[in-house]
Parts: C-alpha cells; sequence; structure tokens
C-alpha cells in the first residue's frame, strides 16, 4: 500500500487536508487516531470520526510483528507481515535507529548477500515502509531511519522517496538522519537533489575495480566506482552531508593493499566517511571475513593516506539481522 491510497481512504471518510495531516501524524507517532487533547467532535466531521475504528484496523494492518528476535548488542530482528502474506524484516538499532526494508527480496544479486538469492518478489509500498518506522516507534524511540534492510532502494524510488518525504515532515526525522542506501543508479543522482527532503546517502562501493565490482554486484548498474564517486560527491556539496561509502569486506577478494590505495585515491580529502564491514556468515556462500587484525590495519592505513575511516561491526549478528543477513522468511502458522 502507498501513502497516497491512505490519504485517499482518509478523503473518502470526508477528510480534508488538515484532517489528512492531524491523522497521517497521528499515525506516525503511534498515537490511536483521534487522541489527544483535541476532542475529535470540535474537529473531525461525524462520518471522519465514526471511520476512525475501521481506518486504525486498515492502518494496523499494512505491516504486523510476526516474530521478534532480540540480539546480544541490543538491536532486534523484527520479522513483519504484510497484508497480501508477503514479508520483510526491519531492524531495530541501538542509539534509536531503524533499519527498513524497502522490496521483497533483490535484483540485484550481491553474491555475498542472502536477501537477492530469490530474486525480486515485490515493491514494498511507501506506507509498508513507513509501517515498520511506526512498528519500531512502538518499542523503542527512532530518531534515524537507514534504508538498508531488504531490496534497492533505487529499484523502487518512487516509494521510497515518498515515504521518506512523510518521515522527514510529519515523522519529524532530520533529514540527514534518513540514510538512502544504494549500489548506484542515474536515477537517484538524478532524483535525490530535486526532493524536498533530502536524504543522506550511502553508497555500496565494495570495490575499486570495475571489473571485480561487476563480479560481486552482477546486476548492478554498469558505473564505474570513479563515476559513482563523482556523482555522489556532487550530491555531498549539494546537501552537506558527507556521503557514507559501504565496503563489505570479504577475506582475499577486496582487502588488499591494492584497494586501499584505490580507496585513497578516490576519496582522500572529500567529503566522505568509508565503512569497512566485514562480511557477515551467509549459509551456503564460500566467502569469510577477515581477520580483525587486517579489518584494524586497513582503517589505520586509510586514515594516514587523508580517508576518515571507520570499521563497522553489523548490529544483530546473532540473530541473523546483520548486513547481507536479511530474507524473506516464512511467517510462522500459528494453529487455530
Amino acid at each position: 500500500m502507498r501513502i497516497d491510497e491512505v490519504r485517499e481512504q482518509l478523503r473518502g471518510h470526508g477528510a480534508r487536508e488538515p484532517h489528512v495531516l492531524h491523522l497521517l501524524r497521528q499515525w506516525i507517532e503511534t498515537k490511536p487516531l483521534g487522541s489527544g487533547e483535541r476532542k475529535p467532535a470540535d474537529f473531525l466531521p461525524l462520518r471522519l470520526r465514526e471511520a476512525l475504528p475501521a481506518l486504525q484496523r486498515s492502518l494496523d494492518g499494512i505491516a504486523q510483528v510476526s516474530s521478534s528476535h532480540p540480539a546480544r548488542d541490543g538491536s532486534t530482528r523484527l520479522l513483519m507481515a504484510l497484508a497480501d502474506g508477503q514479508s520483510v524484516e526491519t531492524v531495530l538499532l541501538p542509539r534509536e535507529g531503524v533499519c527498513v526494508s524497502t522490496q521483497v527480496g533483490c535484483a540485484v544479486g550481491c553474491v555475498f548477500c542472502m536477501t537477492g538469492r530469490d530474486g525480486l518478489l515485490r515493491q514494498v509500498g511507501s506506507a509498508e515502509i513507513v509501517a515498520q518506522v511506526i512498528a519500531a516507534r512502538a518499542r523503542q524511540p527512532v530518531r534515524k531511519v537507514v534504508f538498508m534492510g531488504m531490496g534497492e532502494p533505487a529499484h523502487n524510488l518512487d516509494n521510497v522517496l515518498e515515504a521518506i518525504d512523510l518521515l522527514g515532515t510529519l515523522g519529524g526525522i532530520g533529514h540527514k538522519s534518513l540514510v538512502f542506501s544504494t549500489v548506484g543508479d542515474a536515477r537517484v543522482f538524478e532524483r535525490l537533489p530535486t526532493q524536498r527532503v533530502k536524504p543522506a546517502l550511502a553508497l555500496s562501493l565494495h570495490t575499486t575495480r570495475a571489473d571485480l565490482r561487476e563480479t560481486l554486484l552482477p546486476r548492478a548498474p554498469r558505473i564505474t566506482p570513479d563515476n559513482l564517486v563523482a556523482q555522489a560527491q556532487t550530491y555531498a556539496r549539494t546537501t552537506g552531508y558527507p556521503v557514507q561509502y559501504q565496503w563489505t569486506l570479504i577475506d582475499g577478494v577486496n582487502d588488499g593493499d591494492d584497494e586501499v590505495e584505490g580507496i585513497a585515491r578516490l576519496l582522500a580529502g572529500e567529503y566522505a566517511v568509508m565503512n569497512l564491514i566485514p562480511y557477515n556468515s551467509v549459509e551456503g556462500l564460500g566467502y569469510a571475513r577477515p581477520s580483525n587484525e587486517r579489518a584494524i590495519t586497513m582503517v589505520r592505513m586509510l586514515r594516514d593516506r587523508g580517508v576518515l575511516a571507520t570499521l563497522r561491526q553489523s548490529a544483530g549478528q546473532d540473530v541473523d539481522a546483520g548486513c547481507g543477513q536479511l530474507r524473506a522468511r516464512t511467517i510462522p502458522i500459528v494453529a487455530a
């Protein structure tokens, strides 16, 4: 379901624009529709007031928590049931963040990622994306939303941008705390600068070699790493936010000194952060993470070369909630 469908549903019960905005804000803030100091009788038309219970049930049914899987680090993986029986996974992050999914499955097919192994099953509607944030807010404060869960946001651009706009306006989340993650797509660099709410950009780079990138990300757009970085840095200058470059660190694949020099060539002196993320184990894939010593050495080498680099451990690895571990799991069937 899309946000514009929710708006039409409200209008169908007599809501005018002030009523629509009021009820959408209550939904995003996890408040019951029509609640608050202002009595509905003083503000909402009778026809709309009478429809509030049905509208509440409809909104609650967009995405529901099917199961919750807390991790040792304070994060939690939520299996979310969508109205058509499909599922996505949402991760509650420490420090008041949430990682949301934008697709059921993924078409990019990164060879080190579980999400895309079955391909793309369907797009996630903008209201379904926002509903994941609402489910998170029902469990913890949310001040940051990262679009880094299942799927490639660039392949569902209209829905993702619609969700970002609502979260950055009525949702009250700071624009630089809305993080749009992508493998790189020309449409992203064309449309993000034109938006009312301009999110921060996270670019999944993974290598500075064009040939290796085609192997690791077989269905990503054929844009060279040099070109990707150039376009990303143009966006950084437009927004004033540094670009977050994501690098899944795989032993013997992209952890060599040649890649350190390549990163330094592309990012030294740029408005950028390089996040090195040691590979998370995925059953059936023949990859491994490098030693912790090697990862730390790469961070030090990059910093010595003028690149702001961090070593980032994915949240929730012990409950399969880390980067590359999310997937469309089966919703448990509860016997009547």
